[in-house]
Parts: C-alpha cells; sequence; structure tokens
C-alpha cells in the first residue's frame, strides 16, 4: 500500500514531499501542536504559581499527587504506548489535562483542595503517557543526523502553547492589578485549548505508517506485547546508559518550583506574572534552537556536536545560577520582597525579569540537550519511547519531591543551591555517556541503514534492543 505523496519504484516509496501528512516533518510539527494545547497551557498555569491562586498549597499539593503518578506512568508510559499505538494514548492521556483545569476552576469557588488533589493525581497517568509518546515521536520519526532540529522545532511549537497560555491570565487579569487569584474566564480558555489538543491527538500516525525523506521508515513492527514491554522495561533499571541519565532527568522539573513559586509569585503581581510567562516560554523557543543548531550543525561528528552541546548548556546555566544567586540573596522567606508591576516598578522591574527570562532559556537548553543525547542512543521508535519514558519518570519523581519541599517551607536559597547543584553533577555524567555511547555516524552505517530499510520485511511482534 502507498502513502499520500509517495510513489513506488522498484517495490520502494519514494517521498516527494516534506509536507506530506506522513512526513516526520509534519508528524512532529503535529505533536507539537497538540502539546501546544495541553501542556503548553499547564505550564502557563503552573508558571503564574501557586495554578493562579494567592495560596500555592493547594496547587503544590496537586503537583505533588501529579508528579508522583507521572514518576510510575511515564517509565511505564513506553510500553504503553508501544502496545496501544500513538492515537488511543495520546487521546486519553490529553483528556486528563481538562480535567485539571477544571478542577482550579472549581476550587476557585469552594476552595477544597480534593479535587484538584484527585485531578493532579489523574493528570500524572496522563501525562506520563503523553510525554512517553511525544518523546518516541519527536526523537524516532527523524533521520539521525537531524534530531537537533526536529526537537528544537517541536520545542518550539509546545512552547508556543506557554507563550498564549501566559497571555490569557495577562489580558484577562489585566486590570486587576491587586488581585490574588486569576478569574473564571482565565480557567475556561486553558481548557478551550486543551480540549481542542485532545481533538488532535488523533491526527497522529503510528510509526509504521510514516516515511523517511529518504524512503526508510520509523519501525516495521506494527505491534508489541505487554510481556515483551514488561521485561524491557524492567532491563531500563540495569541499563548503564540510563543511570548515567538519572541527574540529569531527576533535575530537569525540580527547578520549576523554585522558579514558578519562590521567583515569579513571590517576586511580581499576578498581571505581571501572566506577562513574565509570555517571555520565559518564548525565551524557550530561542534556546531549543539555538541548541538545536549546536548539536546538528556545529561539527562534522556527532559526537563532538555532543560535546559541544553539553559545554555551552553548562556555561549558559552556570552564568545564569550564579544571576539568580545574587537575585535570591536580596530576599528570603522571612523578608519576602513587594510585589513587582511591570508599569509601576520601573528600573526595579528589569532585573528579575531578564533573570527569569534566562531560566526559561535555561530550561529549553538543557531539556533539549538531553533529549538529543537520548536520539542518539538509539533510531527505533520501540526503544526511544522506553528511553524517553524511564527519563520522564526520573523527572517526574524529582518534580514531585522539589513540590514538596516548596510546601514544607525550605529556604529559597537552599531551594537555588540545591537546583544548581543537581545541573551541575549532570554535565560531567552526560559527556561520559557520549563518549561512550554515541556513535559518529559513518558511510558503513548508512549501508546498513539502507540494506535494512530494503531487506527488512514488514511484521508483527516484539522489539528488540540492539
Amino acid at each position: 500500500m502507498g502513502f499520500e505523496g509517495a510513489e513506488e519504484s522498484g517495490g520502494t516509496e519514494v517521498p516527494q514531499s516534506r509536507f506530506r501528512y506522513n512526513s516526520p516533518f509534519v508528524q512532529v510539527s503535529l505533536i507539537g501542536l497538540v502539546c501546544f494545547c495541553c501542556p503548553g497551557m499547564f505550564n502557563a498555569l503552573s508558571g503564574m504559581g501557586g495554578g493562579g491562586q494567592v495560596d500555592p498549597t493547594a496547587s503544590n499539593n496537586a503537583s505533588t499527587a501529579l508528579y508522583t503518578t507521572f514518576a510510575v506512568f511515564g517509565i511505564l508510559g513506553g510500553g504503553i504506548y508501544n502496545i496501544l499505538g500513538p492515537r488511543l494514548t495520546l487521546l486519553s492521556a490529553c483528556s486528563t489535562y481538562v480535567l485539571y483545569a477544571g478542577s482550579f476552576l472549581y476550587y476557585n469557588h469552594h476552595k477544597h483542595q480534593a479535587f484538584a488533589i484527585v485531578a493532579g493525581a489523574i493528570l500524572g497517568v496522563g501525562a506520563g503517557l503523553l510525554w512517553a509518546g511525544q518523546g518516541a515521536i519527536m526523537t524516532s520519526y527523524p533521520p539521525a543526523n537531524r534530531k537537533g532540529t526536529y526537537i528544537s522545532i517541536f520545542w518550539s511549537i509546545f512552547n508556543m502553547g506557554g507563550v498564549i497560555g501566559g497571555l490569557i491570565p495577562f489580558v484577562l487579569n489585566y486590570n486587576r492589578s491587586e488581585a490574588a487569584s486569576v478569574n473564571d474566564a482565565t480557567y475556561i480558555g486553558f481548557m478551550v485549548f486543551m480540549t481542542v489538543g485532545t481533538l488532535l491527538s488523533l491526527a497522529i500516525l503510528p510509526p509504521s505508517k510514516v516515511v523517511r525523506d529518504d524512503g526508510s521508515k520509523c519501525t516495521n513492527i506494527q505491534y508489541s506485547r505487554v510481556s515483551t514491554e514488561v521485561v524491557e522495561i524492567a532491563k531500563l533499571f540495569g541499563n548503564w546508559k540510563m543511570l548515567l541519565i538519572i541527574p540529569a532527568a531527576w533535575s530537569s522539573n525540580f527547578f520549576y518550583t523554585y522558579q514558578f513559586n519562590n521567583v515569579n509569585q513571590v517576586m511580581f503581581n499576578l498581571r505581571t506574572r501572566g506577562l513574565n510567562n509570555v517571555f520565559y516560554w518564548g525565551a524557550q523557543m530561542l534556546g531549543s534552537i539555538g541548541i538545536g543548531y549546536i548539536m546538528d550543525f556545529s561539527f562534522k561528528s556527532r559526537r563532538t556536536r555532543g560535546f559541544a552541546g553539553i559545554t555551552v548548556v553548562s556555561i549558559v546555566g552556570t552564568a545564569i545560577w550564579v544571576g539568580g544567586l545574587v537575585n535570591q540573596l536580596t530576599y528570603s522567606r522571612g523578608d519576602l520582597p513587594e510585589k513587582l508591576d511591570f508599569k509601576d516598578s520601573g528600573s526595579d522591574f528589569a532585573g528579575p525579569f531578564v533573570l527569569y527570562f534566562s531560566f526559561g532559556l535555561l530550561d529549553s537548553m538543557f531539556q533539549s540537550m538531553v533529549y538529543w543525547v537520548i536520539g542518539a542512543l538509539a533510531n527505533d521508535s520501540e526503544t526511544l519511547s522506553r528511553y524517553v519514558g524511564f527519563y520522564k519518570g526520573i523527572q517526574s519523581a524529582g518534580a514531585a519531591v522539589a513540590w514538596q519541599v516548596d510546601t514544607h517551607k525550605v529556604s529559597f536559597l537552599t531551594q537555588l543551591v540545591t537546583n544548581w547543584s543537581l545541573t551541575t553533577v549532570s554535565y560531567p555524567l552526560l559527556v561520559v555517556l557520549v563518549l561512550l555511547a554515541v556513535k559518529d555516524e559513518s558511510k558503513a552505517d548508512l549501508e546498513e541503514i539502507t540494506k535494512e530499510k530494503e531487506a527488512a520485511p514488514s511484521f508483527a511482534g516484539p522489539a528488540s534492543e540492539k
């Protein structure tokens, strides 16, 4: 059977356009739009600090429940994705985002935490499935030498959701400079976008139907089996490659609690927090494009590009955390600063604003770098869905701990130093991983891929990791 936009020549399907429906570019763009609508809006909601409420306790507890279940289903998500395929996995996952936003609409009126906490736990299940599927699509659909570019394409579309999501509370609360909690329309706006994203997930194709520009398929395997996935997921905990990624995974969402609650919420009023988030998520787009270029085009050797990317992120990250330390020394839990407003605070607004913007830049650079490293460890969708699921599971376990650290009133300075230390420890371990596990592209590799593409039959059976 041929594909849309493809012709058959000698038994080999030759794609005609990058913009055909079954191309990696279109499919990665589509998953970017899904994440624009669902986790993108969730990020905007979380980025306001406290879920848009004056008291962050309900949001912190809901986030703890969320990331606890996320940790479990992030690890299991890759296997579930391999069994169910993208459409059913993503449709069920995206619907949980709508419920979560609705729980804060309810909290706006009744101030009962239970609904938000339960919705958070359910969202953790959905988020684990969504991000495992997203990671598999983003890292396995593109050609091996352009994974950084496709990661940056995804990250830019996804974080545009945070930009638009930041505009929603900014515009709807613009004339409420003294408001403590966002209004109902803000939560309803988030829910509308999340519903659109849920429906859009039905447009994602399974990897067996996606054809790269060179005519190769992402996989010849149609479905995996439960027994296969249980065994392969269990193996991840003894896989030395995954063990080296653990510090990077743990730290990569750990810093959100500090940035959202203890910088954005503590230092700025409500409408300014919305504006800040527009630039925070906008900075993520710039960061992902920049690091994507370095990881794909800076040097001929793929391994050297990996070293270069890690070096750049480590230098930029250290500089930003130094700026964060300078800012943090000006206030504490016992000596909170006066709320800043983008219109009324004058030059006092500039420094903290640039710092928060820089935090967004660092987040995208760090995570895009880690995704590139993971994507360089394998090419097939089945293996990468498990690797990304493991990464997201560990990441979410770290986030669950971070939200409770803040709930228990650990000092702001201690949180900053902890975040800085965790990210710093991860850099040399990623260097070791690239050194030992990432191979340079060669003519032999390309010939082997070509032979596999021409000779491999299409069959249904368990995936095997090479």
